[in-house]
């Protein structure tokens, strides 16, 4: 078999999956999964990290590899200087190298933008002001509203010495444990 056909043959079957992976994600969905072990819900897909991610295994990045190396081939053994295999599958495979690289940075740095929470970064939040929704009964656990960065939370609150607080009342967040916010009245 003559390399311009396995040239052919990659080029073909990268672009025919790269597009029919575009086409029937598209019409037929199965765009989430979730990542084995961790729970969690990946829209991009997972890599190796166990956190939402495009891995460089993916297929998506395998087919674009595969077409690079079957397009540039094509080119490359269009040419007199380039045409023998040994000149032209290593340029090739160079340069599917590039290309896959640079189509798995673009992926990461758009879906890694996309991934950022709006969640509160709960280490800022120790000395800030908060109100009592909820009332705290005494040595029990009440619900407190706090506004950082223009959105609102609630979260779960007791007092630091256990006394009461009633519902309205202004109050200062002291320290977080394990998800609870602890306070002590304004």
């Amino acid at each position: 078999m003559s390399a311009l056909l396995v040239y052919l043959f990659c080029l073909v079957v990268g672009a025919a999956f790269v597009l029919g992976g575009a086409l029937f994600g598209h019409l037929f969905g199965g765009g989430d999964g979730h990542v084995v072990g961790s729970g969690g819900h990946a829209e991009a897909g997972a890599d190796g990290s166990d956190s939402p991610g495009v891995s460089m295994f993916s297929p998506t990045i395998m087919a674009s590899f595969a077409t690079a190396f079957g397009g540039l081939g094509v080119i490359f053994s269009q040419f007199e200087k380039t045409k023998p295999v040994f000149i032209s599958a290593p340029l090739a495979a160079a340069g599917a190298v590039l290309m896959a690289g640079l189509l798995l940075w673009v992926m990461r740095q758009v879906f890694s933008h996309s991934e950022a929470s709006s969640e509160s970064h709960v280490s800022t939040l120790a000395g800030m002001s908060a109100s009592v929704i909820s009332p705290i009964p005494e040595n029990g656990v009440g619900e407190i509203a706090y506004v950082q960065a223009g959105t609102r939370y609630t979260a779960p609150a007791r007092t630091e010495q256990g006394e009461p607080v009633p519902s309205g009342r202004a109050v200062i967040i002291t320290r977080i444990v394990a998800g609870q916010f602890f306070v002590k009245s304004d």
